[in-house]
């Protein structure tokens, strides 16, 4: 049996949740999510707790149940604390602000390239324009827009300038060697 998929989920206070079905709608604090599972995984309410069972030890069973427990996980997190990703820029000139709800990033472009926040997600510029940090409810959104502002302008291995999340490591290439004799 699946080590995530047999945890039980326990629901903190405020958190209303509703299932129909194979669909799961939870509200907290923050905001409401809805999620459509495979109908083949039983998802129950009990003793304030959710469990995620499967039907068999089918290969694709077995896969969907630490998956579907995982999600849920991550929704119940979600509208309580909600999530957050940092965002590097590294570069002389490269920079982000804040046109309104909007973020204008800088990255050495002949344009500035404007990003539109979805809704339910905001973004915040740190440190002299060098950081972004964007917040939602959403774990798969928010990584999902992280990884489109990164590819922008992906860190290069030979300065390291770009867009990297927090932590990153990025191997940095030694460079061409000068040339011997001639």
């Amino acid at each position: 049996m699946s080590r995530i998929g047999k945890q039980p989920i326990s629901i903190p206070d405020g958190v209303l949740i509703s299932i129909k079905g194979s669909e799961v709608t939870v509200k907290g604090p923050k905001g409401e999510l809805v999620r459509q599972f495979d109908p083949a995984m039983k998802i129950e309410m009990k003793d304030g707790e959710i469990e995620v069972t499967r039907p068999t030890d089918q290969r694709d069973h077995r896969s969907l149940h630490g998956l579907t427990r995982a999600l849920l996980s991550n929704m119940v997190i979600g509208v309580t604390d909600g999530y957050e990703m940092r965002l590097q820029i590294i570069g002389t000139g490269y920079r982000a602000e804040m046109t309104g709800d909007d973020l204008k990033l800088s990255l050495g472009y002949s344009h500035d390239i404007q990003v539109v926040p979805p809704p339910d997600v905001s973004f915040e510029v740190g440190e002299r324009g060098q950081s972004v940090i964007i917040r939602s409810i959403d774990k798969e959104l928010i990584g999902q827009i992280a990884a489109d502002i990164r590819g922008l302008r992906p860190p290069e291995p030979y300065k390291g300038k770009g867009i990297r999340y927090e932590g990153e490591w990025v191997r940095q290439k030694a460079g061409k060697a000068g040339k011997l004799g001639a």
